[in-house]
């Protein structure tokens, strides 16, 4: 199976460019902007993101500040690229979390090196467990004793959070801050329907770990 290569970039040339030298090796999805691309990781995982530094709105400094300071987001490895090659901006970005930067012009065998190259770096997962829940952000799967059980993106998002910090506290509007995104308008009922259906796939895989609600609070994992 492919891995998922998001790509953000303004110019139609180039997102058209890109889908062509990547299509043989990674599944490829281009967007304009940080609107797009954040739209895109709430319907799929991003095995690695290549972010242009210069865009119109958001640059590629803040996309790559609000990919960092996501929970969901964060493990995710980016690789900047910009026209630029300047000491400043490659120090800058790499001080901010980003994985790699390429400079413009670059070949296509350079690139795809560097994607494999970072990938590479992932290719395990990043696994996270509590009691014999596992969370493979890898695979993006969960499994209670050795067993996948099939969850929905925010289902996935939430227990991760929970198992992150597991027998701690998560306030409710801290979960959707992560979860859902700091924006978030929906019915507050939707955190609490989302807990119960865990709940329900959690006990019916046997789990012996246990979501309690916190009243007043949030939610906490035990």
């Amino acid at each position: 199976m492919k891995k998922m290569v998001f790509v953000v970039e303004d110019d139609a040339a180039l997102r058209e460019a890109y889908e062509y030298m990547l299509e043989g090796e990674f599944d490829c999805r281009c967007f304009e902007g940080g609107e797009g691309l954040f739209l895109g990781l709430e319907e799929e995982r991003a095995a690695l993101v290549l972010l242009d530094i210069m865009l119109p709105g958001d640059d590629g400094f803040a996309i790559l500040e609000r990919l960092k300071s996501r929970k969901t987001t964060r493990g995710i490895p980016v690789i900047l690229v910009s026209a630029k090659g300047d000491e400043i901006s490659k120090v800058k970005g790499l001080n901010m979390g980003a994985d790699d930067y390429i400079t413009k012009p670059f070949g296509v065998l350079e690139v795809i090196a560097r994607i494999k190259a970072n990938l590479r770096k992932f290719e395990n997962g990043e696994k996270l467990a509590y009691k014999n829940i596992l969370v493979d952000e890898e695979k993006y799967q969960i499994s209670v004793d050795g067993k996948a059980i099939q969850t929905t993106l925010k289902e996935f998002n939430l227990l991760k959070m929970l198992c992150e910090n597991s027998e701690k506290v998560q306030g409710r509007e801290e979960i959707f801050a992560a979860v859902w995104g700091e924006d978030f308008m929906g019915e507050t009922r939707t955190l609490d329907i989302h807990i119960k259906k865990l709940r329900r796939k959690l006990g019916d895989a046997g789990s012996n770990a246990e979501i309690k609600t916190v009243r007043g609070v949030g939610y906490m994992l035990l």
